[in-house]
């Protein structure tokens, strides 16, 4: 079949005096404040890292926009290769325990970590592609007026274009209510609308006709290497089966369709579902032997929908997501939005042009991210969320553990999309199932331990698979890091009920292994072997080292798991001697050191690091996401970690850079932290908004929009100390619907960098605290205030108990 709609960049012809603000309004569809959340281009992605994601937990989608042969890039939330772990793949592991420690205590850094590779194992399997949806155009002309946009109000993306004076649609979205994505093609004159669907797939499938469908199926492979083609495996337990199905729900002209694809001819509207499945049946369960059936999964949700229309499943869809997104608002500015696109605002931001507009949209494209690949009953989000094209992805596009996968999730409970860190908890939940056999196995340990990274199947052994470098590979702080989400989340929403049945078990497991793994060097418990992820040292001999004992971060993470299960042990009334031991084991950890340059110490001893920019800035950990550190609490350790800040420069991926807004953010310098959210858009965000490492990692992403949280509030002190670290450029402006912990819900407004009035509700009735630069009126209660002054800040506090769905106003009061 010959080419059709003319589609090289000469050839589009952008009527771009269309673009004002009101005539926008009739080309997209939208509203005029609809544009401040808006991502536009005029015109198509050239690559993958242009397109634009949308989602709904399960299944997401990466649309391109290409008027002649669009391409829709799938992803199912559950496609990874290979089946359950192997619980003991290094059965000889716990044997070099005792030689690692022993080379290690006597300064042969290099023998001991010989000896801890031996102990490594296997590396995760890898997500994968579902496949892609083809929209070939069957009408041949000249393309104009053309754009494309994500709308994420709507969570809607459009592609909108004529070719010879026809006016051509596509609208595209995924329902989590109804788990299926969504298609309506349109054309504004009767029997011009002509596209032919086609499915394709990277790996091994085949396409066949099933009724009025046509569906896509396949086997993932069996092993954990992007390079193997095995689909089979002995014992016939790996192997996930999949499949997609698409099926035309409505069509006002001509459908046909053959062996490979759908021919919509002659008509103006037609709709069009896809619903996706794999066999997987849980972590611990064959996708081969015990698999669910993605083909009966796949149709009975097409079948449910008979009767569906185009307005019926999207006002299902809005009212599903709305109910997330419209939770918290952020206004920064009460100018328009340039009328730009997208990726050419970036540049001109790039270039020293103010746009707090784009601010703001970056951080409720977040929000929008995490909501898209982050749903109750789902998977948790990987590095890339849900969104991956390459059967090899980086870094296996899996869970690492020390500091990724965490970081996808900090803004989950501060932002208000609590539900959404519900899949990062049953990850948790089957990783302490899992780490049980890994304590033992390999350490010959109670508790439960993880490493540095983890897959759909909950692997937690030391990965490397005896070549990996220690310093990432065997890295074991794993499990008290993962529990300290668990923790949170009962901070953020006082459930006891979780903390009981859920939280604590998994806590005081993690806490088990952290007994085990302590040991005694000179009157302190410390960590032998120990790293500080992913960086390395020069030893007092100028030898390069990646190994050590008791890290800062070791130490600190420790110290934030033992003083959760101690807290969490008084909340229960349960276990008061283990809380006792605790109390003890904790006072007796190796304490954080300050260095000659007034640095916070990362190793034992005070070592000039390898790289001292290195991206990871690991012994900060106590700073953020801990509160171990504060200026706050010890201005001495405040300092340190600002100098340690300081040493380490603004550089870094775009994680890295992200981290770096919460450590400015805790320190309570807020045009620091707002700096480093300017680099991080400048130089580590994509032409979509995605973050980028190099490549795309979406933890930048989640990281970052956290770190503007704290900004606004802070809670971590048992406290909720408003507009902590508010940047001057930021110096007016509104944020509704935080939440803080202690189950509180923050309305702030704020003019000339001052708090003028705020809203708190209770939802538990517990008491409040509050901190402020600025005096407060309160509202509805008997508040106690105390001024107090630290490090030349005056600051009003104030205790009031509260009833549970009451709320509180705040007003400003002359000093």
């Amino acid at each position: 079949m010959k080419q059709t709609c003319l589609h090289k960049a000469s050839r589009y012809v952008v009527a771009l005096s269309l673009l004002t603000l009101g005539c926008a309004s009739q080309l997209f569809g939208a509203s005029k404040e609809a544009g401040t959340y808006r991502l536009w281009y005029d015109k198509p992605a050239e690559n993958w890292n242009e397109a634009l994601p949308i989602g709904n937990g399960a299944l997401g989608a990466m649309i391109f926009g290409r008027p002649e042969t669009e391409l829709i890039q799938l992803n199912e939330e559950s496609l990874w290769t290979g089946g359950p772990a192997n619980l003991n793949p290094n059965p000889t592991a716990a044997s070099y325990l005792e030689e690692v420690r022993k080379q290690l205590f006597k300064g042969n850094t290099a023998k001991a970590s010989m000896a801890l590779k031996k102990m490594q194992g296997p590396d995760t399997h890898l997500y994968q592609p579902l496949g892609d949806l083809i929209i070939r155009s069957l009408h041949q002309g000249t393309i104009d007026q053309y754009v494309r946009d994500l709308d994420l109000e709507t969570a809607m993306a459009t592609t909108r274009f004529t070719c010879d004076n026809v006016g051509f649609s596509r609208e595209l979205f995924v329902s989590a209510p109804d788990s299926v994505f969504v298609l309506r093609l349109k054309a504004d004159k009767p029997g011009q609308l002509n596209v032919e669907l086609r499915l394709d797939q990277p790996l091994r499938h085949t396409v066949v006709r099933e009724g009025t469908d046509l569906v896509l199926k396949g086997k993932a492979r069996v092993r954990n290497t992007g390079k193997s083609q095995q689909y089979e495996d002995e014992a016939g337990m790996a192997g996930m089966f999949y499949q997609y199905r698409v099926r035309v729900l409505s069509c006002n002209g001509k459908v046909a369709l053959t062996d490979s694809s759908i021919v919509l001819t002659e008509g103006s509207e037609a709709v069009v579902l896809l619903a996706a499945a794999t066999s997987f049946n849980g972590f611990d369960q064959s996708p081969v032997k015990a698999g669910k059936n993605p083909e009966f999964l796949t149709k009975s949700r097409l079948d449910r929908l008979a009767k569906a229309s185009w307005s019926s499943l999207y006002k299902r869809h809005i009212q599903d997501y709305a109910s997330y997104f419209k939770r918290v608002s952020l206004t920064l500015t009460k100018a328009p939005v340039p009328n730009l696109p997208t990726d050419k605002r970036l540049k001109a931001y790039k270039e020293g042009q103010p746009d707090p507009n784009l601010e703001m949209l970056y951080f409720q494209f977040g929000r929008y991210l995490l909501i898209s690949c982050s749903r109750p009953g789902g998977i948790a989000a990987n590095l890339q969320g849900i969104w991956c094209n390459s059967t090899n992805p980086p870094w296996r596009s899996n869970y690492t553990t020390n500091i990724n996968v965490q970081m996808n999730y900090w803004p989950a409970l501060p932002l208000n999309m609590r539900e959404m860190a519900l899949p990062l908890i049953e990850q948790i939940k089957h990783m302490a199932i899992n780490g049980e056999h890994t304590a033992k196995n390999y350490y010959g340990m109670d508790g439960w331990a993880a490493h540095h990274n983890s897959d759909i199947w909950a692997q937690t052994n030391p990965v490397g698979e005896g070549t990996g470098d220690p310093k990432w590979a065997n890295w074991a702080m794993g499990s008290p890091w993962l529990s300290q989400h668990l923790f949170e989340y009962y901070e953020y929403t006082l459930d006891k009920a979780f903390l009981e049945d859920v939280a604590y078990p998994i806590m005081k497991g993690a806490a088990d292994f952290c007994l085990d793994w302590l040991v005694e060097k000179d009157g302190k418990l410390v960590t032998a072997p120990s790293t500080s992820p992913e960086n390395s040292y020069y030893d007092k001999n100028g030898r390069e080292v990646e190994i050590t004992i008791a890290s800062a971060m070791d130490m600190e993470i420790i110290y934030d798991l033992f003083t959760n299960v101690i807290k969490a042990s008084e909340i229960l009334g349960v276990n008061m001697e283990y809380r006792a031991m605790l109390l003890d084991k904790r006072s007796r950890l190796s304490p954080l050191k300050i260095g000659k340059k007034g640095n916070l110490v990362e190793w034992y001893e005070d070592f000039e690091d390898v790289d001292p920019r290195h991206r990871h800035v690991s012994h900060l950990f106590g700073l953020h996401p801990g509160r171990q550190v504060s200026p706050l609490i010890d201005p001495v350790f405040g300092d340190a970690c600002r100098k340690t800040l300081e040493m380490r420069g603004d550089g870094g991926t775009g994680w890295s850079k992200a981290w770096k807004i919460n450590f400015w953010a805790r320190l309570l310098d807020g045009d620091h932290a707002y700096l480093m959210y300017q680099e991080l858009l400048k130089w580590s965000t994509l032409n979509n908004l995605f973050d980028t490492h190099p490549p795309f990692q979406i933890d930048g992403n989640f990281g970052a929009i956290a770190g503007v949280g704290e900004f606004f509030l802070q809670s971590h002190l048992s406290e909720l100390h408003l507009l902590p670290a508010l940047p001057k450029a930021w110096s007016d402006g509104q944020v509704t619907g935080l939440k803080a912990r202690g189950a509180f819900e923050v309305d702030l407004t704020w003019s000339a960098g001052q708090l003028t009035k705020g809203v708190i509700t209770s939802e538990k009735g517990q008491l409040c605290r509050l901190r402020t630069t600025t005096p407060l009126t309160i509202k509805g209660a008997k508040a106690i205030e105390k001024v107090e002054k630290l490090q030349g800040v005056t600051y009003y506090t104030y205790r009031f108990p509260t009833k549970a769905g009451k709320s509180y106003k705040l007003q400003q009061r002359n000093k």
